[in-house]
Formats: structure tokens, sequence, C-alpha cells
């Protein structure tokens, strides 16, 4: 078998195969830049084996450049094999073509009826079917008892080298088919001759079952085709190879456009007469003068359409909403169209019952352009804010030719993924992009409303999930490649929860960080969240630049997922009315009571993620949320303003909502572990931060990793000390905080990052790459000192805080180093057992494991939000309990903190 290199600068090339020669191929070279491996290309012809003829070096698909899907087939007899079942019948019809009966005697008959029928339907599937895609009819040809003409589709250029090859040129490529029987059968295949006569006309060249064979893989191979014997009337002989590239009959696709009608709509600031010009310039009839949003009057030749063409100067446009539920009504497929601004917008094709709505889309739209809030509230509009018209009249014209072009593709019958897509077209840079339109199960126009409330109100079920062993971690129940592309397509920055995913390039070699646009939980009301909102970036971290691009994936999910959208499961009742099915939200929060009475002046002079609310009403009606307890089994209540971002911030005394403990994984099971260890590293660190207690190290050199002695490299081209406290705390779980600060300046810039898991190893892991996020600023600090992009809490501590005078943060001499062996660690096979044991220290310490699933249905990754009240959050949450008593059981301190003597400097992260 052959074989090559990929050569820059060398035509792509494709191999295919005559089936008459084994030793022949069918080179396909598609002259795109690359050598493409002939292996990828070819089958093996075995005599009694199977046909390998099929067109490589492009993914199948229906439309512009498709072929029929070819399968494996038997071959014919060879070697005295008899073939049986379909195959015999039609080594029968050609023994009767050639005069011969089965068993051998010559016998008259009529021509290859049954090799003509048989080879029509499987090079051309769509062959007598409706352009819509109904089902079978029968053709005009048919009943006249005519046949079609076979020939090389009309879109390639035919020329024959004797000796060597037969060339297909054509836009997409060039073909090389090799083989005696397809230098011979090349010239007969112009398009003049029936399969019969092509047959006739070959039989003294070759083989009437050999040419049969050939012409059958070459249709299914999709470079020849079967066309009406008559050509179609008035259409171009560029409309039918056009046709023929999209994988249509151009007479069918003709009669199609000519039959249709459509209707054209225009929704804000579009030319009208721009769009019905451009639509008559491509043949398309319109149904009336062009209509607007609003529903369609009597006499406007509405009814007689059959499709819609809808274009718009904004895909978020108010009067969009009405169009599509006039479409849903009735039925009809639309294509809807931004053709102005310097990026044309072009589908996706809504089709009734079939795939997503406008509202599917919208919803997707809207949680991009949160920043535009303020200025619609202060202008007081409803819909989107006009932005400057930015376009020249060809980039108008394009959008508007490209529109007419899809939804002339539509009615001719052509059917492809891509017509479920947004594609933009950057005038600027000439670059096209697809943004897939998903459905929505749960939208409120098209889908089940109140499915995410059925979904919350049903018990949370934990299974078994084997982990996968991969890079070393073996925690998770997939890999992050085999997670990133089973959800790559929420990354968008038109249709996705991600906008995109981009590395850090201030990092060194041995630093992954990856950011992924904005953090969509943030829903500002004013000026000021919008600039925190710009700046606020959801992001992840990881050894590798897989993990870190899953961490930042996952990230931006999970606050996405965590975001009320108003359809959640809620109860409006009190704290009392619900009796003892509720948790106190002080029992999550735990402020003291001290905090309460001094929240006016803190929240004056802290960001909003610290400040304190009003004490909490037990008799006020609010929104609750059901919740699914692990440890008891059964259903607990909390208010909805603290399980939900964007509810109830408004409200006063209503309890903020915080991030701890939601987390996003490959599987239910994969969420749930990893929010409580967030719980279990949250509760640590705010322990040995509030207390400011001294800790032991981590030795760093007992743990052989090579990712380990990357980042210590890395650290040290940045002038930057390195090293790793052990905070484990009464869980027993290993939790670390890796440090690191500047050596070459006065300002330590220290940063810190931490993590938990059940195995050490990766709780160091996680909190070394952690570190790495808060890196980024300080690795772009200017010779001025300036820190770009940072908050005043964070500028502040990086210019003044040292080891000298917080010496918390440096290990304890008197400790000795904890090395791997520290740890009592058996690793459990299944993410079940994890989650098992998770609930067993939390009902030892007397706590309740609690689980909310807020997995969206349209996005489907599985989001967590996992708590246990009494265990402390990180940020100043200062009530008496574990937070001032754990240090005392531990033998950190001799007595309990103060509540005046805690850190002064609330954690900040």
């Amino acid at each position: 078998m052959s074989s090559a290199l990929p050569v820059k600068g060398l035509p792509t090339t494709q191999f295919l195969h005559d089936p008459s020669n084994p030793g022949s191929s069918i080179q396909r070279r598609n002259c795109h830049g690359h050598h493409r491996t002939p292996d990828r290309g070819r089958r093996r012809l075995h005599p009694a084996g199977r046909s390998p003829l099929r067109r490589t070096g492009r993914p199948h698909r229906a439309g512009a450049g498709a072929g029929p899907a070819l399968r494996r087939r038997p071959r014919g007899p060879a070697g005295g094999v008899r073939p049986v079942g379909r195959r015999a019948a039609l080594h029968r019809a050609v023994g009767r073509r050639r005069g011969t009966r089965p068993g051998g005697r010559t016998r008259p008959g009529p021509a290859h009826a049954r090799l003509h029928r048989g080879a029509r339907a499987r090079a051309h599937p769509a062959a007598g079917r409706r352009p819509g895609g109904g089902g079978r009819v029968r053709t005009s040809e048919e009943a006249a008892g005519g046949r079609p003409f076979v020939g090389f589709k009309r879109h390639f250029r035919v020329e024959v080298v004797p000796g060597e090859a037969v060339y297909l040129l054509s836009v997409r490529g060039v073909s090389a088919l090799h083989g005696a029987h397809v230098e011979a059968l090349a010239p007969l295949l112009d398009g003049t001759r029936t399969l019969a006569g092509l047959l006739r006309d070959a039989g003294s060249a070759v083989p009437v079952a050999e040419a049969g064979r050939v012409v059958g893989e070459l249709a299914r191979a999709g470079v020849v085709g079967y066309h009406p014997a008559e050509p179609a009337s008035g259409v171009p002989d560029s409309a039918a190879a056009y046709w023929d590239l999209a994988g249509l009959d151009a007479g069918r696709a003709a009669a199609a456009l000519a039959r249709a009608t459509v209707r054209l709509v225009t929704v804000g600031r579009v030319d009208a007469g721009e769009a019905l010009a451009a639509c008559r310039a491509s043949g398309l009839a319109v149904a009336g003068p062009p209509a607007g949003p609003e529903p369609d009057g009597p006499g406007t030749g509405a009814g007689e359409a059959v499709f819609s063409l809808v274009l718009c100067d904004d895909y978020l446009a108010p009067g969009l909403a009405a169009v599509d539920a006039r479409h849903r009504a009735a039925g009809r497929p639309w294509l809807l169209a931004k053709p102005c601004g310097a990026e044309p917008w072009v589908g996706p094709v809504f089709r009734p019952g079939d795939g997503p709505c406008w509202s599917c889309l919208a919803h997707r739209l809207r949680a991009h352009r949160q920043s535009e809030i303020p200025v619609q509230r202060a202008l007081g509009t409803e819909g989107p804010v006009r932005r400057p018209a930015a376009s020249l009249a060809a980039g108008r014209s394009l959008g508007l030719h490209t529109a007419v072009l899809e939804a002339a593709k539509w009615l001719a019958g052509a059917r492809h993924e891509a017509q479920r897509a947004v594609c933009t077209l950057d005038t600027l840079s000439l670059r096209t992009t697809h943004h897939g339109v998903r459905r929505r199960p749960q939208c409120p126009a098209c889908g089940d409303a109140g499915l995410v409330t059925a979904l919350g109100n049903r018990p949370v079920t934990v299974v078994s999930r084997p982990k996968a062993a991969y890079g070393g971690a073996n925690d998770r129940a997939l890999a992050p490649e085999q997670v990133r592309e089973r959800y790559g397509h929420l990354v968008s920055p038109v249709t996705g929860i991600v906008t995109g995913l981009r590395h850090d390039p201030r990092l060194p070699d041995g630093l992954n960080c990856c950011t992924s646009g904005r953090n969509l939980a943030l829903g500002p009301r004013s000026l000021a969240e919008v600039r925190g909102g710009l700046r606020s970036l959801s992001g992840g971290k990881g050894v590798t630049a897989a993990e870190a691009e899953l961490g930042a994936l996952c990230e931006a999910v999970e606050r996405f997922s965590a975001t009320r959208q108003g359809d959640e499961a809620t109860v409006r009742d009190t704290l009392r009315g619900l009796g003892g099915e509720a948790v106190h939200p002080n029992a999550c929060q735990l402020f003291a009571e001290e905090q309460f009475r001094d929240r006016e002046r803190w929240n004056a002079t802290h960001p909003l993620f610290q400040q304190v609310c009003a004490p909490f009403d037990a008799d006020r009606p609010v929104d609750w949320t059901p919740v699914w307890s692990l440890s008891s089994g059964t259903r607990r209540m909390l208010p909805t303003s603290m399980l939900y971002f964007g509810h109830g911030a408004d409200q006063e005394g209503a309890p903020r909502a915080d991030s701890n403990g939601n987390a996003a994984g490959s599987s239910l099971e994969d969420a749930i572990v990893q929010g409580f260890l967030e719980l279990v590293e949250r509760d640590a660190v705010a322990l040995w931060w509030y207390n400011r207690t001294r800790h032991a190290a981590v030795d760093l050199d007992a743990f052989d990793e090579p990712w380990l002695a990357a980042a210590r490299t890395a650290h040290a081209r940045m002038h930057r000390a390195l090293w790793v406290l052990d905070l484990t705390a009464d869980f027993g779980i290993p939790v670390m905080a890796a440090v690191s600060r500047r050596t070459d300046k006065a300002a330590e810039d220290i940063s810190f990052g931490f993590g938990a898991h059940f195995d050490p190893r990766l709780a160091l892991r996680r909190a070394v790459t952690e570190m790495s996020q808060l890196l980024v600023p300080v690795a772009g600090t200017g010779d001025d000192g300036e820190y770009p992009a940072a908050g005043r809490e964070l500028v502040s501590w990086w210019s003044s805080a040292t080891i000298r005078n917080q010496p918390y943060l440096v290990p304890d001499p008197a400790e000795s180093p904890r090395g791997e062996v520290s740890w009592d660690h058996t690793p459990r096979p299944d993410l079940r057992q994890d989650i098992e044991a998770a609930d067993a220290l939390v009902r030892a310490h007397g706590m309740e494991l609690l689980v909310l699933d807020q997995t969206r249905p349209d996005v489907g990754l599985p989001v967590v939000k996992v708590l246990a009240p009494g265990m402390r959050h990180f940020w100043a949450r200062l009530a008496p309990g574990r937070l001032f008593d754990v240090p005392v059981a531990l033998g950190r301190l001799d007595r309990r903190t103060p509540y005046g003597a805690v850190n002064p400097i609330p954690l900040f992260v």
C-alpha cells in the first residue's frame, strides 16, 4: 500500500479505484496547498471482496459539493464465484443483455432495465423526489418510458491523457482516474447516452458487466450523474453545473425555483427596494410587495409563499419575535439575514417543528450583549441600542445577494447542516465563520417552558461513574480532550456560552492560563458594574493547555448555568411557613452579628462580593428553591437569591449568591465531587487566613512531577520564589496554598493559589496552577509599577504586602515539611465512592451535604451547586463556629481568635 508524506505547496490528493482494474486508482486533487496521504482515500479491491471506490478528502454532507453517501457493496462474480441475492439478479440482467442464459446458453433479451434502475437509484438517490425532501414520485421521463442520460457531472471538465489518467477539473480541485477501462469509458460519459446506450457503445472495449460496475462506482463517488434526455428549458450551462456541484438535478432545481414563491419581509433599517431587486435578479418570485414585521393583510399574496426571506438590521430587533410566531403558526420555513453593516449575517433557516426557533437564537445573543443594558435603561428602549451604520454599497450588495442565494438553494432542494447556522461575513478581513444554532428544549416559544422547573423538583440521583485515567490526574469521568470535543459547540462569540478561548501570552512556558470571555453571571445594572464586568473574565488553569482550555470553558458554563433565567423551580413562602424543610440562609452565609450592625459602613468601602446583606426576615415571603440532601435523602429549601446570580440583588435583605461550591464536570458525579472539594478548600483557607496561623511547608522535592519542575523553572525566570503550605484541616483532605513573590524589587507582588483533593498530588497540582491565574496581571507590570486591569484591593495587596508584614504566608520553621507520604490516601476507582466518602465526612462533623442541579437542558454540561451549612467561605464571613473553633481543636492556637483580632484584609480572590 502506497503512502505519502505531507509536502507543503502540493495539491491535496485523493485516491479512488477503478473497480474493473485492481491495480488502478482514482486520484482526487483538491488543490488546497497540502498533499494528503493516499491511503486515507483508498481501499484495496479483492476479486471476491468489496468495492473500495469512495469519495474522500472532504467530509460527506448534503448540499453544496455533496455526493451520495457510499457504502461497501459486494462485488460481482470473479474466479468462478457465483453471486446470490440481489447481485445475482443484477448478474442475470447483465447476462441477458449479453445474450447469455444463467446456465451458459445464449438467449436474446431486452437491455439492462434492472441494471439501469439499480445504478440510477444508487447513484442519484434524490431522483424522483420533491425538492422539499418528500416521498418518491414518478417523473415525466418514467411516465413516458424515457430514460435519463448518464455522464460526468457538469461542473467537471474532462480530459483524457492516454496511458496516464482521466482528469476531472472543477472549482473543487482535480480528480485523476487511472485504469484502461476508465479511459475507454470517459469519452462515452459525455451526457449524450443512456446507460444502455453507453454499455452498448462500450461493448467492444469493455465487458458490459465491468462497464456497468465502473459507472455505478463513479456515480456513487459523485462524479457521474443522470439527467433528463431533454435539457432543462432556460437553464444556462453555468447554472446546471452549479446545481450539479450542489448535489442536485439541474432540471428539478430549476423547476422547483420556478414553482416557488417567496415572501420578502424587512425589519428595521433595510432597503426593501434593493432587496426586491436582488431577488428578481436571481429569478426568485416574490409574493406581493415587501412586508414589515406586522401581520400580512388581505391581498398581499402572502398565502402563496412557501418560504420567507426576512431581512433585518439587528438579529434582536423587537419585530422578529412576532415574525417568528407567525411562521411557526403557519408552519412556513424562513431565512433570517442582516445584509447591512461591516459584517453581514446570513442564516439560519428556521424550520417550524424541526430545530431551533428565533427565540432559541435570541436567548444566546442577549447573553453576549449584557453591557448594553444600562444604556437601554437610560434611553428607555426595549430593543437593542442602534449603532452607526458602517458599510459600503458593495458590502450591502454582498450581504443581500448571499441571503438571496441561500434562499434559492433552499427552494431548489439543497439541505445541509450549515443552514442551521449563522454565517458571518466580515467584509474587513474577508473571513466567513459559521456559528451553529441549537434548539433549547426549555424554550418558551418552541419547547417545554416548564422543563427546568420539572427537573429542579426531581431528587438528585448519584450513579456509578468510573474514573478515566489520563495525564496522572485520574479524577474525572472523561479526559479534557473528550469533554472539549463534546462541548466545543458552546464556544462562539455569536451563539455560544463562551465567546472564545484565549491563552495569555504574558506567562512563560510551564504555566498555562486561559480565559473564556466575560463572566456572563455579572448582569450589569450601572456604569460601575459594566466596568467591573468588562474586566471580569471566566478563566481556567492547568498543567497542559488542554486542561486550561477545559477549565475556562467549564467555569464560563458554570457561571452561565448559575444565572437566574426565570424558569427555575421556586416556591413563594416564608422561613416560618416552610418549617423544618427550610434552611436558614445564615447557616450558609455565616455573617457575625457585629457585621450586620456595621454593614452600612463596611459596604461603603468594600466591593460587591464582600458586602453584607441585611438580617434575614423570617416572616417575609421570598422565593425558595429546592435542593437535595444527599445526607438524609430529603428535599430542603433555600432562598433562590442565594443559589442563582442575578436574582434579588436589589431587594433589601435578600441574601446574595456566591460561587462557593459551584462546579461543572463531565458528569453529574464529577461536578458534585469538584463542588465538594471547593467547599473543603475554601473552608481550610478561611481557617488559615482570618486566624493568620502558621503552617508546615510542602516538600516540593518529594513530589516527582515533571510539570512541577517546569513551573518552578518558570517562576525562576520571572524572578519569583515559589513555595507551598499545607492547610489541611479537620476533614483530613489535603488542602494546599501555593505562594509566590518577586525577589528583585521592593514590591513583592505576592500571589497565591489554592487546591484541595483526596490525592495530595492533585491538591498540589491545583494550587500551583491556580496561582498562575493571579500571576497574569503582575506578569504585565510595567516599569512604572502600574498593574493593568486590576482592582483596588489587588493593587493594594501587591504593592504593600510582604512576607515580613504577612508572616503567616511563609512556612512555620518549627514544622517538618510534608511529603506525599504524609497523607494517607487510597485511590477510589469510582466517583460515586468519592461522593459517599464526602457525605460520610460531612455527617461525621455534624453537617449535611446538599446539592442543587443547575444543569441547563440546552447546554448539557453538568453543573451543580454543593452546600454544607456550617462550612466557611473564604470571604469575610465571621460568625462563631468552625472559623474560630477548629484552629484551637487542631492545636494551631491556644484560644479562639477574638472578633476584633481577625485578619483585617478580607480575602479578595
